[in-house]
């Protein structure tokens, strides 16, 4: 299996094991005709292999301390990259965001090996308002982190990518519907 990005694959990869037509709520409320299950393609050997790879040459040559974002659905994202940046023995750490603080232990929202001053890059699955990403960033910079990008799998193209920078943040994705051959509601 090839550790290298091919875009066209990953399109292929999205539409046979993550996109689903029907009637849909998303977390961000609106009423959509289509979802993007996209742990049924982060959890799956080769979309997990293509979206570390993506995320790495999104990266490129300006690497963070770490990647991470919000729980559950950035955690396979992190795992696959910083997992692929091993294998080709980039210094690349990962953490998880917890949606609150626990209540126990040592009581922290943001888990890994990351300590206040790194850089990092939050990652996501799909964009649709930004939200979700938008609070993995403001829970990193209470701990102390440095974040000023995004990635994504999948832009939505419904207003996302206009919070993001509103909040002088940058959204870089893998993809966007209309990649995938449907045009943004």
């Amino acid at each position: 299996m090839s550790t290298q990005y091919d875009r066209q694959r990953l399109i292929a990869l999205i539409k046979e094991h993550a996109l689903q037509f029907g009637d849909f709520t998303l977390a961000s409320g609106k009423k959509a005709k289509f979802y993007l299950d996209c742990r049924k393609l982060t959890l799956h050997p080769l979309g997990a292999n293509q979206i570390g790879a993506g995320m790495l040459d999104l990266l490129a040559d300006e690497l963070p301390d770490a990647i991470g974002g919000m729980a559950i659905g950035a955690d396979p994202i992190t795992a696959a990259t910083i997992t692929l940046a091993g294998q080709r023995e980039q210094n690349l750490l990962g953490f998880i965001v917890r949606k609150e603080a626990k209540q126990h232990g040592t009581g922290r929202q943001v888990e890994g090996p990351v300590a206040a001053g790194m850089s990092v890059v939050i990652v996501e699955d799909v964009v649709t308002s930004g939200g979700s990403a938008l609070k993995a960033v403001e829970a990193v910079r209470e701990f102390g982190l440095k974040v000023d990008k995004i990635l994504a799998v999948v832009d939505r193209l419904e207003g996302g990518r206009e919070a993001i920078e509103a909040a002088g943040l940058t959204l870089q994705t893998l993809v966007t519907v209309r990649d995938l051959g449907i045009e943004a509601t």
